[in-house]
């Protein structure tokens, strides 16, 4: 047999073992509907009578927002930094998996990259954070369910409240007050592109926790953007 007839033979065993997968695991999948009625857990914040906070008291940071109150720039910062072809993708970046896959063969190292915002808000939501193969294959399902039955601005607007971004903040509306102590809308550009950083090591490498390290990573974002067209700003410390 040709060595063309045994790796045909190989893909459809691959075509098969996925789609007889696909057929088990889908019905098990959670309603995406529950995404829309999330409740997100807010804490309790005590203010001034002139409406200044002076308490805060939970184990979780959150500043709930809406899509339209939150910055185009910052948007476009976390797409530069996590998933520049989010809205061209159907929810999985299937060209990111097969390098990430061919490293993992060629290599026997795991590759960064391949995961998309929807697969990140399929996992933070509904899965959890455990590498398994298994694990992996249902948030690739739900996050093409996710991309059927919901809009990418309702996405994006999930992901940026839910994604946490270190020292318990979890969104952009609460990782702004925590580290630059503003609203959103008032961010400069380098601090959008520095939260926008986070999400991959959000423990390790926030402002507070390590300085440099949180610097290197806005510094790769803001170049990132550049690169993409959104932004043309040089000084990285404005």
């Amino acid at each position: 047999i040709g060595s063309s007839a045994v790796l045909a033979g190989f893909f459809l065993l691959i075509l098969l073992l996925f789609i007889g997968a696909k057929a088990y695991i889908e019905p098990q999948l959670p309603s995406v509907d529950s995404l829309r009625q999330l409740q997100l857990q807010v804490p309790l914040r005590i203010f001034t009578r002139d409406g200044k906070l002076i308490g805060e008291f939970g184990s979780e940071r959150r500043a709930l927002l809406k899509y339209d109150e939150i910055p185009e720039k910052l948007v476009q910062a976390f797409l530069s930094a996590e998933d520049d072809s989010f809205f061209e993708h159907g929810g999985v970046d299937y060209w990111g998996l097969l390098r990430a896959a061919l490293k993992l063969v060629l290599t026997g190292e795991k590759a960064q990259g391949g995961s998309t915002i929807t697969m990140q808000l399929a996992r933070n939501v509904f899965l959890t954070s455990e590498k398994t193969y298994s694990r992996k294959f249902r948030e690739i399902l739900l996050a093409r369910k996710i991309e059927s039955e919901i809009s990418k601005q309702e996405i994006l607007e999930l992901y940026l409240n839910k994604i946490y971004l270190g020292e318990r903040a979890y969104g952009v509306g609460a990782a702004a007050r925590v580290y630059f102590d503003k609203d959103v809308k008032d961010l400069t550009l380098p601090e959008m592109a520095l939260l926008a950083a986070l999400p991959k090591a959000p423990s390790r490498d926030n402002p507070l926790a390590n300085p440099e390290r949180a610097r290197e990573r806005r510094d790769y974002v803001l170049r990132r953007m550049r690169e993409l067209g959104y932004s043309s700003q040089l000084n990285f410390e404005a």
